[in-house]
């Protein structure tokens, strides 16, 4: 005796009227926002948010609240594509190349520098190492170090200190020579 196959979910009705409707809602926006990268973008964020957050059932007219979805979502990108362009203002007296880059002198004497911190980072007790591992190389939080390494945020803060004092001492010997 065989199984039947499962049957599907039953469609979210804002989902099924936003596909029957997907072109309508594209043309509405490419009118009012003049761009048509934009419009599909916008439409596509919309299914994606109704996808993550099914809206009630019971919605009287579908596709006027589509719509205002849609417009809603559309001002907020252009406001945040504005406000992005007004942070990012052209300037036209910066030459082309901030800097030439680092020569063979500073490459080579940076390169001694890391080898002299992997070194300082390898002589390092234990736990140190591994709390400074995971909080300063692997970007963890130190609530979230202390957890995975079940001790203390104090803990955490003080192998923390410890290790950028052991960092810091190993580049200060290293000025002075």
């Amino acid at each position: 005796m065989s199984t039947p196959p499962p049957t599907p979910p039953p469609a979210l009705p804002l989902v099924s009227s936003l596909v029957r409707h997907y072109e309508d809602l594209v043309d509405y926006l490419r009118r009012r926002f003049a761009s048509p990268g934009l419009a599909r973008e916008v439409v596509h964020d919309v299914c994606v948010r109704l996808l993550e957050r099914p809206a009630p059932a019971d919605v009287r007219q579908p596709t006027a609240l589509l719509r205002r979805m849609a417009h809603d979502a559309a001002v907020d990108r252009c406001r945040a594509e504005d406000l992005r362009r007004q942070s990012v203002e052209p300037r036209a007296g910066l030459p082309e190349v901030a800097c030439d880059g680092a020569g063979p002198a500073r490459q080579a004497a940076a390169a001694q520098e890391l080898a002299q911190l992997v070194d300082v980072i390898r002589a390092m007790p234990c736990r140190r190492r591994q709390v400074f591992i995971l909080h300063k190389i692997h970007d963890i939080p130190q609530a979230a170090v202390a957890r995975r390494m079940g001790i203390g945020l104090k803990a955490v803060e003080r192998h923390l200190r410890l290790a950028m004092l052991d960092c810091r001492r190993s580049l200060d010997v290293r000025a002075l020579t």
